[in-house]
């Protein structure tokens, strides 16, 4: 229904707009504050920044189906699509992980944490992060690249995932599909399991502290890395960590929508509400914004 697509249409692309504002934000402060110069931050500003383009491969295009009826992608595109969201997907997860070490070393092992976290050490993690999905994504995409696809060409989605590709193919896809159930469990159990390898020590660690309040205030430092932790994977596994045939688009669809659109928009919410220094480093600036628009008059 027409009516129906333009309120899908303000709807998403409201969302879309927030997130990346929200997100550009982050990155911005990190950039421009040097007292959010710290692993912790920089490790956040580049989760934002995987974000962004993560939400990016898949949105516009929905936006522009919606908007313009024009449901056409072409095979290059796809495949394209395909790679990237993949890709950016595999590298939020293995930065994730990485931000879980952060928390950990912070935490259990506060007196090294300058050498084990330094600020150099958690560039080239955040860098390593994001090879490491972009090759991960690599063999699946170049192996649906040499499919044969059966008229006519219809994807059961409002992207290029996995599962609705395969449904097209001519081909035997079994093997392939093996590979990629590999690859999947590798990455995103691999790099879930790293996490709460981190947060049980995190735990022991923070039990042993001797005061109510150092154990309150050791929490709340993972509380929202935690909460994005727990979203994230709570969608991931369910739409990756199982057999690719017979699958019921219809909920996927759905899935797919709350960890392309909503999901993007509540992680710097929850990471922003909940830590005292990022907001005030926000105040800060909103409060530079407003002197420069209303100066002071001086005698």
């Amino acid at each position: 229904m027409w009516e129906m697509e333009l309120l899908l249409f303000s709807i998403f692309s409201s969302m879309y707009i927030l997130t990346l504002g929200a997100h550009i934000v982050i990155i911005a402060l990190v950039a421009l504050d040097w007292h959010l110069h710290k692993p912790m931050y920089l490790l956040l500003a580049s989760f934002s920044l995987l974000e962004v383009i993560y939400t990016t491969v898949t949105v516009p295009k929905m936006l522009d189906a919606l908007l313009t009826r024009h449901k056409e992608i072409s095979y290059a595109s796809c495949l394209v699509q395909f790679y990237l969201l993949f890709g950016f997907g595999a590298s939020e997860n293995c930065l994730l992980a990485v931000m879980a070490y952060d928390r950990y070393a912070a935490i259990c092992r506060p007196l090294h944490y300058t050498t084990l976290m330094s600020v150099k050490t958690s560039i080239h993690l955040a860098i390593g992060a994001l090879v490491g999905g972009l090759l991960a994504a690599f063999p699946p995409a170049v192996w649906i690249s040499t499919l044969d696809f059966c008229f006519p060409n219809l994807i059961d989605h409002f992207f290029c995932d996995y599962a609705p590709l395969l449904k097209l193919s001519c081909e035997d896809t079994t093997d392939g599909e093996l590979a990629f159930i590999v690859m999947s469990w590798s990455v995103i159990l691999g790099c879930f399991f790293l996490i709460m390898v981190s947060y049980t020590l995190i735990i022991f660690a923070v039990i042993r502290i001797p005061s109510t309040e150092g154990q309150k205030k050791a929490f709340n430092t993972c509380a929202s890395h935690l909460a994005v932790v727990s979203i994230f994977y709570g969608t991931v596994i369910f739409m990756y960590i199982r057999p690719t045939s017979h699958i019921r688009f219809s909920i996927d669809k759905v899935i797919s929508v709350f960890y392309c659109v909503v999901t993007p928009l509540m992680n710097p919410i929850i990471y922003c509400l909940r830590n005292q220094e990022f907001k005030g480093a926000l105040n800060k600036a909103l409060q530079i914004l407003e002197n420069k628009k209303h100066p002071r008059m001086g005698k």
